[in-house]
């Protein structure tokens, strides 16, 4: 699965609604940390682990300020989960493994499994 980019705040809540746990990165092209980040959540997207399993989304803030603050985003970036539909977690800041550790925390809930095979190393700060 790759990363969707949304434009419009009606394509996040077709996503949420469609599928069991969907991460969002709320994002600036002009933030350090975002462009850093985003290489991470782009082979993430691709991963085995998570492939299939874990609908991966971003948006511009700048494009889309009404999304941005309907969901209170105040620090670039910042990362949302939703599972069934409902907002469940959120993450502020490029921190690699404390949001591997949330995708992994959601994937049993999207009928996948933690790897404990040690295939994926943890990814080093940002």
């Amino acid at each position: 699965m790759t990363v969707h980019i949304f434009e419009t705040a009606g394509q996040l809540k077709e996503a949420v609604a469609k599928h069991p746990v969907v991460i969002v990165d709320a994002f600036a092209t002009w933030c350090g940390p975002c462009k850093a980040i985003a290489p991470q959540i782009a082979k993430w997207a691709e991963d085995p682990e998570f492939k299939d399993k874990i609908y991966f989304a971003k948006f511009d803030v700048d494009h889309l300020p009404d999304l941005a603050a309907e969901l209170g985003i105040r620090a670039m970036p910042t990362f949302i989960f939703y599972k069934d539909g409902e907002r469940v977690d959120e993450l502020m800041g490029a921190n690699p493994p404390a949001l591997l550790n949330l995708l992994r925390k959601y994937l049993g809930d999207a009928g996948g499994g933690a790897s404990s095979s040690g295939e994926h190393p943890e990814p080093p700060s940002v």
